[in-house]
């Protein structure tokens, strides 16, 4: 039935592009688009990191074997055809025709056995092919994967654009983590400099092959053409830049608007706003491996003490909603599960558990940045609460790339790490909670071992068959995430995006896309 269904995906995505009169073609071809983004890069090596910033310029490099649509379903990308076997035990791949790599080399089966290779050793989310038996290239255009038991949720897993599994060329395999600094993907752009803290400028590929099985952009997917001649992502962490950016012309688009601005913003005929709802869950996410966050007691006394609204007014200029969870409420998969350990702002019991905890006025580490103002704020405001109960909350402030490496690579020298969940959440609750997970749980647990219960409530949103089953087990996994304080979710905001009124086919999603958008002359 799901081999059924997502051959149904695939022929109402045919059937709604083949209505269209051709595929679609440039207004106009040309240009430098300008897009200020509000954070810096820790790498452009798309399978080794999950950070926003990251993904927005290298997924206009890369692209995968499938990715999702506009509706989150999955799709077919540089895969012409996906059969599954009636036991669910073997996936086969055949791939596009035609399709080369920024270098010119033609893409071939070789080429995703080294990069699903690649990922195995090095993927940020590694844990995708945990069920994964083997793969194998039994000619130049076919790819097949073996798994060792059935999962109902593998392709789900697979077409996520969370940290996907990019496809790069064989002689990458064994590049080690972060260090792809010359990145050659399939995508409709191409790099030509980075420069950290400063700018990464992108230029069309001309050689790209777009997707014929469809006629319009759809999702990350379907039919994509590069009408721009560049596109250069330039690096603008302060809020007022930006702004002034976008109102000069001297930034085309930007990545986000405060909320302050908008008013005078919505009166300048050239400029549009794009609001984008649920935009991501701001989140703390604690270092269970250091003392004193590896106490429970510590953690539940920092939890009791919040108060929400508080810290995502300042997070967000007001323009956020309270959500317990890691799904948002308009999704089919949100629960509540946990709702009784959320947005306590109870001093007292807070007090009772730090007594309780033998606490001794160590330091609690608060690690954040200030390209990500929401990130800063919400952890300014959280140490003022932290204080007011007796706790010796200190803040780290690095920029958003050292931020990431600090977290990822270390245990010691930071109790919170302050961040957005955004992407994750809008794919589903399978992406959310994979963070929750080694080889990258971000709670980091001692000596890198998941908490049982956690994997276990893990293991069967991936694996049990009914539906409803999975669902209850991601319910599970969440209670016990906010029971054990292994994240703490503070609520979701509006992120509003922006362009100027010369700018045309930019639509927002959770990654700015760069194919199929155009300047008029």
């Amino acid at each position: 039935m799901r081999r059924l269904t997502l051959t149904l995906m695939a022929g109402l995505g045919l059937a709604a592009t083949h209505a269209q009169a051709a595929p679609f073609k440039c207004p106009s071809i040309g240009g430098d688009f300008v897009f200020g983004q509000e954070a810096n890069i820790n790498t452009l090596d798309q399978m080794t990191s999950a950070t926003i910033s990251t993904r927005n310029i290298a997924m206009n490099i890369y692209e995968s074997l499938m990715t999702r649509d506009d509706n989150n379903n999955p799709i077919l990308e540089l895969a012409d055809s996906m059969t599954e076997a009636p036991d669910h035990l073997t996936f086969t791949f055949k791939l596009r025709q035609g399709v080369k790599f920024h270098n010119g080399k033609a893409l071939t089966s070789a080429d995703v056995v080294a990069s699903f290779d690649r990922y195995a050793k090095v993927g940020n989310q590694r844990s995708t092919l945990d069920n994964v038996k083997g793969w194998d290239a039994p000619d130049p255009m076919t790819f097949v994967m073996h798994m060792k038991v059935a999962q109902p949720t593998f392709i789900e897993a697979l077409s996520s654009f969370s940290v996907p599994i990019v496809i790069i060329p064989a002689e990458n395999r064994d590049v080690p983590a972060q260090q792809l600094t010359n990145p050659i993907g399939t995508g409709p752009f191409q790099l030509v400099e980075s420069v950290p803290g400063s700018f990464v400028k992108l230029k069309r590929y001309d050689g790209y092959q777009p997707n014929t099985h469809f006629e319009v952009r759809t999702g990350f997917g379907g039919y994509k053409q590069a009408c721009l001649d560049t596109v250069t992502f330039r690096i603008v962490t302060e809020p007022g830049a930006r702004v002034a950016g976008l109102k000069t012309g001297e930034l085309q688009g930007v990545e986000d608007l405060p909320t302050k601005s908008l008013p005078d913003l919505k009166k300048d005929p050239k400029v549009t706003i794009l609001p984008l709802n649920n935009w991501w869950i701001q989140i703390a996410n604690p270092n269970t491996s250091a003392p004193p966050t590896d106490n429970l007691l510590v953690r539940k006394a920092i939890q009791a003490a919040l108060d929400m609204d508080e810290i995502m007014d300042a997070a967000s200029d007001g323009n956020y909603k309270l959500n317990v969870g890691f799904q948002y409420p308009n999704q089919p998969t949100y629960t509540d599960a946990g709702k009784e350990t959320y947005n306590l702002h109870n001093a007292d019991l807070a007090k009772k558990y730090l007594t309780e905890a033998g606490y001794k006025g160590e330091p609690v580490i608060l690690l954040t940045n200030k390209d990500y103002p929401p990130m800063y704020n919400s952890a300014l405001v959280m140490q003022q609460q932290l204080q007011a109960v007796g706790i010796n909350a200190q803040m780290k402030v690095v920029d958003w790339p050292t931020s990431v490496q600090l977290m990822q690579n270390t245990t010691e020298g930071w109790n919170f790490h302050f961040t957005g969940w955004g992407t994750q959440p809008a794919l589903g609750s399978l992406a959310t909670m994979q963070f929750l997970v080694q080889p990258n749980a971000t709670y980091k647990p001692k000596g890198g071992v998941d908490d049982p219960e956690v994997l276990a409530a893990w293991k069967g949103m991936n694996d049990l068959p009914a539906a409803a089953d999975r669902q209850a087990a991601f319910a599970k996994m969440q209670k016990l995430v906010l029971e054990k304080v292994y994240a703490i979710p503070f609520g979701s905001f509006t992120k509003v995006q922006g362009v100027r009124s010369n700018v045309g086919g930019f639509v927002p999603f959770r990654i700015p896309r760069m194919a199929n958008v155009w300047l008029t002359h």
